[in-house]
């Protein structure tokens, strides 16, 4: 997708907000490309007069970008803004490029320049396990397997009045030492206040994840509530290694009442939390 707006130099959410009509988009099938056709009227909607050696250009520009997009794998090219100096020149006057991950192995010169002090630190941490970590402003830690169910578990998170504080997936083969990291990502978290684990066992089998979570419970000593919900393969071994771990971890019967525990003992936890009343959730009868 093209985006493209006369409105430079500010961000493109605040011209969205503010002049959503002064906003262009051009889709690009990428099998074809992108067209000539396509870079003039991008050219004209950003106010270039059309046949000018600027609009052309302008043009030339456009198609470059969009070479340089395929080349390097990235997953946005933005030029913020395209200025047009008294001389006649078009000139980029700042950019932002962002890449593919997963394209590390064919584009390694570009990611040699991979400055990882620009980075959150947690999410550099969890990319040495192979975990794909991203931090949010919630107080409930998330783990989970798989992005599409990491995110329907933030969503019910919000639905049921909580706020994530982290997407957390864990991928389709995690160990017991990633999950061993993920719980220590969490607990470094001090806006984490609880965990719910939402794990669906097909490929990965859920008594490895819950050795890996009574194992994190032992070396971390953990003291923030965990609520657990898992699903699929030896999910009946997994409950009984969960039932005879000694620790008070809250297991759930399915997502919403996962969801729904988890927010409570989070707000339980906040408002101990404010009154300064030094609650632990280790002896929690469940």
């Amino acid at each position: 997708m093209m985006v493209g707006s006369p409105f430079g130099g500010t961000s493109i959410e605040d011209v969205a907000a503010s002049n959503p009509e002064a906003i262009f988009t051009s889709p690009i099938d990428v099998k074809a490309g992108i067209t000539r056709e396509q870079c003039e009227a991008m050219a004209e909607n950003l106010g270039f007069e059309p046949g000018t050696a600027q609009a052309e250009k302008a043009v030339a520009l456009m198609q470059n970008l969009y070479g340089m997009f395929q080349s390097c794998d990235c997953t946005q090219v933005e030029i913020n803004p395209l200025a047009e100096t008294r001389e006649g020149e078009v000139m980029c006057c700042d950019a932002k490029v962002n890449f593919d991950d997963n394209a590390i192995f064919r584009q390694k010169p570009i990611f040699e320049y991979r400055d990882f002090s620009q980075e959150d630190p947690r999410e550099v941490e969890a990319s040495k396990y192979d975990l794909n970590y991203i931090g949010l402003d919630g107080n409930i830690g998330c783990m989970v397997n798989g992005a599409g169910l990491a995110m329907s578990t933030m969503d019910i998170i919000q639905l049921k009045g909580g706020a994530p504080a982290n997407f957390l997936d864990v991928g389709g083969g995690a160990n017991e030492e990633q999950v061993q990291k993920a719980f220590e990502l969490l607990d470094a978290d001090p806006n984490v206040q609880a965990i719910l684990v939402n794990i669906f066992g097909g490929i990965m089998r859920c008594d490895v994840i819950a050795t890996g979570i009574i194992n994190a419970a032992k070396e971390i000593g953990m003291k923030k509530p965990i609520v657990i919900r898992l699903q699929g393969t030896n999910v009946e071994e997994a409950k009984k290694l969960i039932a005879d771990s000694n620790f008070a971890f809250i297991v759930a019967n399915d997502l919403e009442d996962a969801a729904v525990k988890a927010v409570g003992v989070a707000e339980i936890a906040h408002q101990a939390e404010k009154l300064q009343l030094g609650i632990q959730f280790e002896g929690m009868d469940v």
